[in-house]
């Protein structure tokens, strides 16, 4: 079994928030995550909602900023947040943009060197650290949703689509719903992914929807209308045409006036929440 360390518990809503780290095989180095567990997973394991965060993000961002812990404590949730991206990796390139490398890992498998050894965000969060947390905590693994912000939200719907019967529920805010078209995945994915767009295609949701990915239930997402990213990089209305030829549900909501902010998240999170849990809690 994989060493875990605790960095950090504190009781929140009478669950407890804890910070965690371990050395990640996928990741070939230390990686940290952080969970929280409601009151109810002391009577035994609870169903678990994983938060992918977005560019420049760590665990500690959605944990901190959300304020979900009192809904998810209230609806019997477990929360589980992983990084963005490995750190520290010594590779050239890999920080000082902000767009790139570490802090924005796209939730993908690099092919490329020299990011193929370190950069595998979709194995690590697909594979490794859910062995690793059905392993220490009280998570009923047979309930699991997943959610995300920005390119969080792109991992959440690329993860959901490729692991059909996984998660349960999905939603997302403000999601890179098409990264291959928009710029932040045509600067990311040829240095991670090689020029294949075959290759990139794997990793856009617009695309996995096209080529007949489809998620069993609705889709909800959350767009803020005065989201200064929405039209040059978020483009919603790509997925909301796949969704609509392919027959796959999806409630889009555009919210007039809010923008790519937390702020943005911490009005709408108990509406995500609550949509998770009438799924996961059933």
């Amino acid at each position: 079994m994989t060493a875990v360390e605790t960095i950090s518990e504190q009781q929140c809503f009478g669950g407890v928030q804890g910070f965690y780290s371990h050395v990640s095989e996928a990741c070939g180095g230390p990686m940290r995550f952080a969970v929280y567990l409601p009151p109810k997973a002391t009577q035994g394991p609870v169903p678990v909602l994983w938060f992918l965060a977005g560019l420049t993000c760590t665990a500690e961002t959605f944990t901190i900023k959300a304020g979900a812990q009192r809904v998810a404590a209230e609806l019997g949730l477990a929360l589980v947040m992983p990084d963005t991206s490995p750190r520290d990796t010594g590779i050239e390139g890999a920080t000082g943009d902000w767009e790139f490398g570490e802090g924005a890992g796209f939730y993908l498998d690099a092919t490329e060197a020299p990011w193929r050894e370190r950069f595998r965000m979709y194995s690590y969060v697909v594979d490794e650290l859910p062995r690793i947390v059905a392993g220490r905590f009280p998570l009923d693994m047979g309930r699991q949703g997943i959610f995300g912000h920005s390119m969080g939200g792109h991992g959440a719907l690329t993860l959901a689509l490729r692991n059909p019967g996984r998660y349960r529920s999905l939603s997302a805010f403000a999601p890179i719903v098409a990264p291959a078209s928009v710029p932040w995945g045509e600067k990311a994915f040829p240095r991670y992914l090689g020029e294949d767009r075959k290759a990139w295609a794997r990793y856009d949701a617009t695309a996995l929807v096209a080529d007949g990915a489809r998620f069993a239930g609705t889709i909800l997402i959350d767009q803020g209308e005065a989201d200064g990213f929405l039209v040059n990089q978020l483009q919603p209305q790509r997925f909301e045409a796949a969704c609509e030829d392919a027959g796959q549900p999806l409630e889009l909501r555009m919210r007039p006036g809010y923008d790519h902010s937390y702020y943005f998240i911490q009005t709408f999170v108990e509406e995500h929440l609550r949509h998770h849990a009438e799924i996961l809690c059933a």
